[in-house]
């Protein structure tokens, strides 16, 4: 069985002084990168998804702006796939799915960011497509949230959403754990 590495929306607008900008995009980035270089190491397939802002209403990841683009810590090289999105979910409307069907791919190691929309959202459509799910929590990053009128720090939300992939669609691991397997 084939594993690929999906690195989901590690964009330049996430990070300070971006345009939504998320709580510790810069360590989560370096882990996804640490994850980057063991799959490199090991010439397996690497997917980066690179979602744009394109409905009349959107606000970040502009096309053709900085904000848009993939962060250096984890720009694409020469034979990496990049996948462009416009939904939340990395498989609607992209070549995802066939890519990776095309290599045999049955497990994914999935990274990125933010941890309650895109990563969710990659997740569980990974999952109901028969994938395997291994989530490095600590390579994903979030942001504070409210509802309701309650606010919700983004450590809890990273916890609820990390919780809630865990009870089926996908093992969650750190970083370090998940190099030292």
């Amino acid at each position: 069985m084939s594993k690929a590495l999906i690195i989901v929306d590690v964009q330049n607008d996430y990070f300070a002084n971006g345009a939504m900008e998320l709580v510790g995009p810069l360590p989560a980035s370096e882990n996804v990168k640490l994850v980057l270089a063991k799959f490199r190491e090991e010439n397996l397939p690497i997917v980066h998804v690179h979602h744009l802002g394109v409905s009349p209403d959107a606000t970040f990841f502009l096309p053709g702006t900085e904000g848009a683009e993939i962060h250096a810590n984890v720009k694409p090289e020469a034979g990496e796939k990049t996948v462009q999105k416009y939904y939340p979910n990395s498989f609607r409307e992209t070549d995802l799915l066939a890519h990776l069907q095309g290599l045999g791919v049955k497990d994914l190691v999935i990274t990125g960011m933010m941890t309650h929309m895109c990563i969710d959202a990659t997740t569980r459509a990974a999952r109901d497509l028969g994938f395997e799910c291994t989530v490095i929590g600590d390579a994903c990053a979030t942001r504070d949230l409210e509802v309701n009128g309650a606010q919700v720090k983004a450590a809890d939300v990273q916890t609820a959403f990390l919780a809630a992939l865990s009870s089926f669609y996908a093992k969650v691991q750190d970083t370090t754990e998940y190099l030292a397997a």
